[in-house]
């Protein structure tokens, strides 16, 4: 995976900031922001292509339910048309949900695991005061991580049963790299940006 020039932290609290940004993106502010993707480059765009197309089902529901499901002027005269203001919304719901899927596929293509645990741990370290174990969160998230790479895709559930149990013992090592000022920067002007697409 590529690596950055960015801290760790600040890439996830910038990818978390571009997510909260995108729900209050609509019309042709919404539809600019398409016109980018092809700046993220062919493998972002490969793998974001794989995430749409496992969650097809799911965007062609939601194409349905707020066609037929939201009030307005029908396509057509009849019982069974789809409205205008009902369209609008399903396309402006359907296109944060792919972008969002966008910025998922650019996160795993270019955060490699030693950072994402890294970025975690600094995350979690000020709710050590809350009692919360930043070294355990980690290692859950690994855990989870690796669990959801391995696990196969078995034509029965009762397979799961059979598969055997690792027991094997392992140590790790997390990077602390300490936030320069860049990175507040760069955290800052986000959310200044972030905040003016969610309150404009």
């Amino acid at each position: 995976m590529p690596s950055s020039a960015l801290h760790p932290v600040t890439r996830v609290i910038v990818w978390l900031l571009f997510l909260l940004a995108v729900q209050c993106l609509s019309g042709a502010v919404l539809g600019a922001v398409f016109l980018l993707l092809p700046l993220l480059g062919t493998a972002i765009l490969k793998r974001g292509g794989h995430l749409v197309w496992r969650t097809r089902w799911l965007l062609l529901s939601l194409l349905v339910i707020f066609s037929w499901g939201v009030a307005g002027e029908p396509f057509w005269s009849g019982a069974a048309a789809p409205t205008h203001e009902g369209f609008r919304e399903a396309l402006t719901h359907l296109g944060r949900l792919l972008l969002v899927l966008m910025a998922v596929a650019a996160f795993l293509e270019t955060m490699s695991l030693p950072d994402l645990l890294a970025a975690t741990h600094s995350l979690l370290k000020p709710l050590q005061f809350l009692g919360l174990d930043p070294a355990r969160g980690v290692v859950r998230l690994m855990l989870v991580l690796r669990y959801a790479e391995t696990l196969p895709r078995p034509r029965d559930w009762r397979s799961l049963l059979d598969a055997p149990v690792s027991s094997v013992n392992e140590r790790f090592e997390v990077n602390y790299q300490p936030l320069r000022w860049t990175d507040y920067a760069i955290v800052l002007i986000f959310t200044i940006v972030a905040t003016f697409f969610c309150f404009r």
